[in-house]
């Protein structure tokens, strides 16, 4: 199943050709897959860079750096996001509790030093001029997270990554043709509201760009977004989905928003990480709005590469938008929050019921 995941992540998703320089980054619990994707990225003739992570090394990074270092740029950082064609972060994790403990002076500071990259990522990937995928190798960490064995759960990624079809690929393309019918929709709608128990939020997206999200920037995927009008977003909205962001649990989040603006925030486990969160710069107003359809995917697994491509669920991310959709917000933080919408969910275009409890009706 690894040399197909692999054949299928060089070739759909990263759509890799001769000559094309690609940069993989995961940690060494990935290696089995990322061995079969460098075998299959030299068959096709591309250069290769791998960068593991090994266990505890951003904590120690965190903990021991002085200032200078946390300034301090790699050469493959420098390099990776301005010049090359394809990059790969395939996550792996040890823990996903290690870094809680990490200073956020510290790790503000790193983001401040590593900001004019992450725009130069954000720009390129927006015009694929960088092809990049973000996906998932199963690790006893993330399996301990989503309540299952780690058969288990790799059984769960492969199967939400669509691996045990004869022709993952083919199966790919028709979540695009399927997907494109609600992208075409709502790409000519202006007013939009998302309305629940506990949630009741207006949005604008006129002349926003719907993307239909096919597998290619992630795998597994299964959603269509955009980002809404940075100042027209108007209401309350409760995130129900537990996850985990930065190593801390967060669940039960309400957000009160003003003219696109969060003026009241509560979270029912989390409140200290959002109140660090939210002073961040432009970390008040949204990026993305999205709608999951992957419906092999049945429950939160703590995990927002799955979570949020759940079919039946919506999530907003605050920060930093997508630019291909014609979003400007800016940040050094992109978080998505999710909200199952399978008892009682609606969403409304432009005055029209159009999605009831976790399903489309158009």
């Amino acid at each position: 199943m690894v040399v197909k995941y692999a054949k299928m992540l060089v070739e759909y998703c990263l759509e890799l050709k001769k000559g094309d320089r690609l940069m993989i980054q995961s940690t060494t619990l990935a290696e089995p897959l990322v061995r079969e994707i460098y075998r299959a990225a030299m068959q096709l003739g591309a250069h290769v860079l791998t960068d593991l992570e090994w266990r505890e090394q951003q904590r120690i990074f965190f903990k021991e750096a002085q200032q200078h270092q946390l300034n301090w740029l790699t050469p493959n950082l420098e390099k990776v996001f301005p010049e090359f064609d394809a990059y790969l972060f395939i996550r792996a994790p040890f823990n996903l509790r290690e870094d809680q403990s990490i200073d956020p002076e510290k790790r503000q500071v790193r983001s401040e030093a590593t900001k004019h990259l992450q725009e130069v990522y954000s720009k390129r990937t927006a015009t694929r001029s960088l092809k990049r995928c973000l996906c998932q190798y199963p690790t006893q960490a993330s399996a301990q997270e989503a309540g299952m064995s780690l058969e288990e759960y790799e059984q769960f990624v492969f199967k939400a990554c669509k691996l045990y079809d004869p022709d993952p690929k083919a199966s790919w393309l028709e979540v695009r043709k399927s997907q494109q019918h609600l992208v075409d929709y709502l790409n000519k709608v202006d007013l939009m509201q998302f309305k629940k128990e506990q949630t009741d939020l207006t949005f604008k997206v006129k002349n926003r760009v719907w993307m239909n999200s096919d597998g290619q920037t992630n795998m597994p995927s299964g959603e269509v977004y955009t980002s809404p009008i940075e100042d027209q977003v108007n209401g309350v909205i409760y995130f129900d989905c537990p996850s985990i962001f930065r190593g801390h649990p967060v669940q039960g989040i309400t957000l009160q928003v003003e003219e696109g603006k969060i003026v009241a925030l509560d979270a029912k486990i989390g409140r200290e990480l959002l109140d660090q969160i939210f002073a961040i710069e432009g970390a008040t107003r949204f990026g993305e709005v999205a709608i999951g359809t992957n419906y092999d995917i049945q429950k939160p697994t703590k995990n927002i590469l799955f979570d949020e491509k759940m079919g039946g669920t919506i999530h907003m991310a605050v920060g930093q938008t997508y630019y291909q959709t014609g979003g400007n917000n800016t940040s050094s933080i992109h978080w998505d929050m999710i909200s199952d919408m399978k008892n009682g969910g609606e969403i409304w275009a432009d005055g029209a019921k159009i999605y009831q409890d976790g399903l489309f009706l158009i």
